[in-house]
């Protein structure tokens, strides 16, 4: 044990003497967190509505002030349906609303009144977004206009009749729908997942290119023990990581933690001993730290585009989930969302604590093999 602790206080003095190496582990982290959690979102703040009104009746301007009192819509102006198509081509405006000529006549006489949403839709996701909240705007003015004419909305939003049917919904977990509550908590395991990996490959890849290794090897310092003392560092460094992006994501963020802290920091200390083995694996593979920092940014963009940051996994092809399923970024994510958003509980994610053990002791494994086979 004195031995590793030896190896422990070496590594860290290391890591210490070293600026560059200090920023990318401590700071570079952190200032991410607080950049990628904001700009790394599908969150939509502001849709410029351009305006179609060929009714011009106190109605359609009640319509108007609803999207525009939202907070979400701004005016983009009014324009004719010749320029509503070349509005939305330009960018100058996102959404048009096309209020058809009889349309406070309709309201009042029939029951019925259409109104014409039309969204770029060149960004799906952001349109789906956009739809909803289009979709909750025409619903207030349904009600609004009920408590005058004896009206309520259809489920569509495309018109007016008379109401058969009220629905209410709740969102749970996040009700006020903030993006930056769901971005996070993933961001953070991804740059836990990106300086474990990069620094250990790294490092070992250091000692490759300056021959220090072959000094290490030619000393009374078992395998066991060398790389203990190689990856319990960076352990300790991850983990405090993980505590301040923690701290960082409730304190400036914003992002109310609902479920048990202890548990998601289990959850990171299985975690990163498989991140760390998949370093140690990697610097087993190559001569240098140039190979290593190539062959780390190749295995995280499959991790981040497959472990479900941005895309649920559910909505990728069958074979595509399957392929997830080894991906131990994807079950890291779906541990610390459950735990930190949904207030999970050991029982709920027992699973992913599992697949982790397991992946991190094969990593580890593996990547201990590798090693011995490769440097001895």
């Amino acid at each position: 044990m004195s031995v590793i602790l030896a190896m422990i206080r070496k590594e860290l003095t290391h890591v210490f003497r070293d600026r560059i190496m200090t920023m990318q582990i401590l700071l570079a982290p952190v200032l991410q967190l607080l950049l990628f959690s904001h700009v790394a979102t599908f969150e939509v703040r502001e849709v410029r509505m351009a305006v179609v009104d060929h009714d011009r009746s106190p109605a359609s301007g009640r319509l108007v002030e609803g999207f525009l009192a939202s907070g979400l819509f701004r005016s983009a102006g009014a324009v004719s349906d010749v320029s509503a198509d070349r509005a939305l081509l330009d960018r100058r405006a996102t959404m048009v609303l096309r209020v058809p000529a009889g349309f406070e006549r309709d309201l009042r006489r029939r029951g019925a009144a259409p109104v014409q949403i039309v969204l770029n839709a060149e960004d799906g996701a952001a349109a789906g977004v956009i739809r909803g909240h289009a979709g909750r705007v025409l619903e207030r003015f349904a009600r609004a206009e009920e408590a005058s004419l004896g009206l309520a909305a259809s489920a569509g939003g495309a018109a007016l009749r008379p109401a058969a049917l009220e629905i209410r919904s709740r969102a749970r977990f996040n009700e006020e729908g903030r993006y930056v509550a769901f971005m996070s908590v993933g961001i953070l395991a991804l740059l836990m997942t990106l300086v474990g990996t990069l620094v250990t490959a790294q490092n070992l890849a250091r000692e490759k290119e300056l021959g220090t290794i072959e000094q290490l090897n030619a000393t009374p310092v078992t395998r066991g023990q060398f790389i203990a003392g190689k990856l319990l560092p960076f352990w300790l460094l991850g983990l405090v990581e993980f505590c301040a992006g923690l701290v960082i994501i409730r304190f400036v963020l914003g992002v109310e933690l609902v479920g048990a802290v202890p548990l998601a920091i289990v959850g990171a200390a299985v975690y990163l001993v498989c991140a760390l083995g998949l370093g140690l694996l990697i610097s087993t593979a190559v001569d240098t730290q140039q190979q290593a920092m190539f062959i780390v940014f190749f295995v995280m963009m499959i991790f981040l585009f497959m472990g479900g940051l941005f895309t649920p996994v559910s909505s990728m092809p069958r074979w595509a989930q399957l392929v997830a399923e080894a991906n131990p970024i994807k079950h890291f994510i779906a541990l610390l969302r459950g735990v930190l958003l949904r207030g999970a509980g050991p029982a709920d994610v027992a699973r992913e604590l599992l697949v982790l053990t397991a992946m991190a002791a094969g990593a580890l494994g593996l990547a201990v093999a590798r090693y011995r086979k490769t440097v001895a």
